[in-house]
Formats: structure tokens, sequence, C-alpha cells
């Protein structure tokens, strides 16, 4: 046996994480934890509206649900352990811990970046064909959207937790990140990985330019549509809608083609660190404020709990 097989699989890395213990990561890092709390809050709160107001139970809030669901899968994957980190310094993380988290971030970074591709073929259905929404975005076919994305990016989880953890890494335990992030634990690898780099890169090239063809070509046709529009109020509430989806999905793609798609000789671990925040910690948290504060039909379902409760407690 190699003597490095025993060095590639015991033994723990180690996270060399995003903040110090200066007064201006300090503050920095309560900012993260705020934005993680309401990142946990609104999305469950969203999760819960959808799921007992009849009047969300359409297409569009079934994306929704799965998208929160998605966002608060991925915040809990990556901020408990860098906040248990940055508090208790113990940086630590197992070898099988490692692998873990590469698999789920990947996953739930590739159903969403999906997910959020398709849901913008839904906005341009009900847009230009609003008397045939229903016919053609059927239960059946919400399913085969959300299942798809929850595959596809389940494929690419497990070739990158496959491929990253089956180098050899005998060198330097320390990941220049504050989570296990599979481009930074590459760098540790003591083997040729230009072949792995390669798959990768068209994975996340197919991941992230496939669903972003989708959204250039479903909002050319959208915006078309609204221009045609004879009633401004129409071709406002369309914007609305449509301008909310745009900004959760510039924030996402924005950041993760940043990540993934320049070329190598450009690459800054701070950067990464910086622009890994956006799609990890802050998405998450604007993806249910900008869906919830910004549609009448949340905010009717959510008056209409509180009310409730209101009711229910005065009793």
């Amino acid at each position: 046996m190699e003597p490095w097989l025993n060095h590639s699989t015991l033994g723990d890395f180690i996270l060399l994480g995003i903040f110090s213990h200066t007064q201006t990561d300090l503050v920095l890092f309560s900012a993260v934890l705020v934005v993680f709390t309401v990142a946990l809050a609104g999305n469950i709160l969203l999760l819960f509206l959808i799921y007992c107001d009849a009047q969300l139970h359409t297409p569009m809030y079934f994306f929704l649900s799965h998208l929160s669901l998605m966002d608060l899968s991925l915040i809990c994957t990556i901020v408990p352990k860098m906040a248990d980190s940055f508090i208790s310094e113990r940086k630590s993380i197992s070898f099988i811990g490692c692998g873990l988290q590469i698999g789920f971030f990947a996953t739930l970074v590739g159903s969403e970046g999906l997910l959020l591709g398709l849901m913008a073929y839904d906005r341009y259905v009900a847009i230009n064909r609003p008397l045939r929404y229903h016919v053609i975005m059927s239960q059946q076919v919400c399913h085969q959207i959300v299942g798809s994305s929850w595959v596809f990016g389940t494929l690419d989880g497990i070739i990158q937790v496959v491929g990253a953890m089956s180098f050899p890494y005998c060198g330097s335990r320390e990941v220049d990140h504050f989570f296990c992030e599979m481009l930074a634990l590459l760098k540790l690898a003591c083997a040729d990985t230009s072949l792995y780099d390669t798959l990768n890169y068209v994975c996340c090239v197919f991941m992230l330019f496939f669903p972003f063809s989708i959204i250039v070509a479903s909002y050319a046709k959208i915006l078309r549509a609204v221009i045609n529009m004879n009633s401004t109020q129409a071709r406002q509430k369309a914007l609305t809608t449509c301008s909310s989806h745009l900004a959760a999905v510039s924030l996402f793609y924005g950041a993760a083609m940043f990540t993934y798609l320049r070329p190598k000789r450009y690459r800054a671990p701070a950067h990464d660190k910086i622009v890994s925040l956006f799609y990890t910690v802050l998405t998450p948290m604007l993806n249910p404020l900008i869906y919830s504060l910004r549609n009448r039909e949340v905010m009717k379902a959510l008056r209409k709990r509180l009310s409730h409760w209101v009711t229910g407690c005065q009793k």
C-alpha cells in the first residue's frame, strides 16, 4: 500500500475560514449570523404559508417551496460549521465530513441553479400563455421540473464528491476557505487533477449556462409580451413579478459564474471566499424576502394566519 493512501483517508482538514478575531471581522461575523437567522425564519415561514394556504397551491408557489427548501438546506450545510469554527476555534473537519459538505453543497447549488432557470419558463408561460397556463403547467409537468432539478443537482454532487475525495492529500491539510469547497480542496491534492478539472468545468458550464440560456430566452419573450400589453396595470404586475425573479437570478448566477467559470489564473482565495458568501448566505436570505414582501398573495396569506393566531389567543 502506498504511504500517501493512509494520509489521504485519515486525519482532518483544517478550514482557515474567512474571518479573523479583529473588531471589524467580529462585526462582519455578527452580520452573517443575523443574515443566517433571517434566512432560517424567512424560508421556514414561506414553506409554512405555502403548505397551509390553499390559495398558494399553484405551480409558481410549488417551485418557490422547493427553492426555499434548497436555500434552507444550503445555509444549514455551510453556516453552522463556519460559526462553530470561528467561535470555538476548532477549525478541523473530518475527511468524511468534508466529503459530505462538498456533496451537499454541489447538489443544492446545482439543483437551485436549474430550478431558477426552469422557473423563468414558468413565468414565460404565465405571461405569454395565460389562458393555457394551468394546462401547460400541469401537476405532472411541475413535478417533472422539480424532479429534474433535484436529479441533475444530485448527479453533479456525486461527481464532485467522488472525484474530489478520491485524490490523495499527503501534504498540507489547510483548506483556504470557510467550508470544504471543491476548488480550494483540490489545490491540496498531491496528484495531477487536470482531467478532473476539465470534467468539473464541463459540468459547471452545463449546470450554469443551460438554465441561464433558458432564462435569457424566456425573458426576451416576456419583455416583448409586456411591451405589447395594452393595460398599464397588467404591465406593472408582470414587471413586478419578473423583476423579483431576475433579482434573485442575477445575484445567484453572477456569483456562481464568477467563482466557477473564470480562468484559473484569475482566481484568488480571498475573492472566492467573499463571492461564496453571496450564494451560500445572502441569496438564501433574499429569496424569501423578495418573493414574499413583493407578492400580494403571500402577504395576504401571512395576514390571514396572523389574524387567526391573534383570534385564537384572544379566546
